[in-house]
């Protein structure tokens, strides 16, 4: 089950110049910071709010919006529709899943889907066949067997079978959830349904087939959907992918990003977390400050192979 605290962090986001459950226990870190570079006392000096990390403590994060679903639809019109159970785990519509076609074919384009490693998905109706539409493979399958990730007309849509062939693992976690209660369209299904429509998605980091974590009459606060955001990021820290894609909700996305680059320039924050549109892909990469990993460098080699003498010259000269 998702505890909810203060919690606070020291990853750091940074936009990437790339094209558009319980969590493991992670110990508590001391702040949440965009950059941290001294002030500069000449031009030679990096200028303040530049960094440098090593590159097995960063990872890409492609961050992802559902697509449109029925309740966007109905409470654009009328918000107090968000309380109708007719709204209940709410599916894409058919725009929605226009979008998703769409955004399908911008990660392809621009490489983003033969680089991820993983897709982490919120299990809702929405942000699952957002995950599938967008990441999964709709083309020919040349006889070979592979799971489904997601069977035709799930959902109350008209879509085909969405294979696994040739794509990257997908688990389903809770605490990318959106804003937890009152809100029938925020409440998921039993996960036993959800295994039916969605058989190779792995949702074994769920605890309960049905949903103990909403609550009829109790709206998770802003700050409480804050601190679960900051403690999943700190968990996608731990994992060893080094690209991962994340499709979840506007809610959670703007409470967690607001949580990070406090101390950037103003234009930096606001690419960081300004709200997002449905179905909008943002990049950008999520740095471990406190070795929160302990995954190795694959990249970095070290040198003095075979042995030998090898003092620097400045060195020398001090001795």
């Amino acid at each position: 089950m998702i505890h909810q605290s203060s919690m606070t962090s020291n990853l750091s986001f940074y936009i990437s110049s790339v094209s558009l459950s319980p969590l493991p226990s992670i110990r508590r870190l001391s702040s949440l910071r965009c950059c941290s570079s001294p002030l500069p006392s000449h031009d030679m000096e990096a200028k303040q709010g530049q960094g440098l990390y090593p590159l097995h403590r960063c990872k890409t994060i492609h961050l992802v919006r559902h697509a449109q679903g029925i309740h966007n639809v109905e409470g654009e019109k009328n918000h107090d529709a968000y309380l109708s159970e007719d709204l209940f785990d709410a599916h894409l519509t058919p725009l929605g899943w226009q979008q998703v076609d769409n955004l399908q074919k911008h990660v392809k384009a621009s490489g983003i889907s033969k680089r991820i490693e993983l897709v982490v998905v919120s299990p809702l109706l929405r942000t699952l066949q957002t995950a599938v539409g967008t990441f999964g493979w709709e083309g020919d399958k040349n006889g070979v067997d592979a799971p489904l990730l997601m069977v035709a007309g799930a959902g109350n849509s008209d879509r085909p079978a969405i294979s696994s062939l040739n794509c990257p693992p997908f688990i389903a976690v809770e605490s990318c959830r959106e804003h937890l209660g009152v809100h029938p369209c925020d409440r998921r299904s039993n996960i036993t349904k959800y295994r039916e429509l969605f058989p190779a998605i792995d949702f074994s980091l769920i605890e309960t087939d049905e949903d103990v974590l909403w609550k009829p009459n109790v709206r998770e606060e802003n700050k409480e959907i804050a601190a679960r955001g900051v403690k999943f990021m700190n968990w996608l820290s731990t994992r060893k992918e080094k690209e991962i894609a994340v499709v979840t909700h506007s809610g959670f996305l703007y409470e967690t990003l607001n949580s990070f680059g406090n101390d950037c320039d103003p234009a930096v924050k606001n690419e960081i977390s300004t709200q997002f549109a449905n179905c909008e892909l943002r990049s950008i990469v999520l740095v471990d400050k406190c070795m929160n990993s302990s995954n190795p460098s694959v990249t970095n080699y070290p040198g003095k192979i075979p042995a030998g003498e090898d003092l620097p010259s400045d060195i020398a000269a001090r001795k």
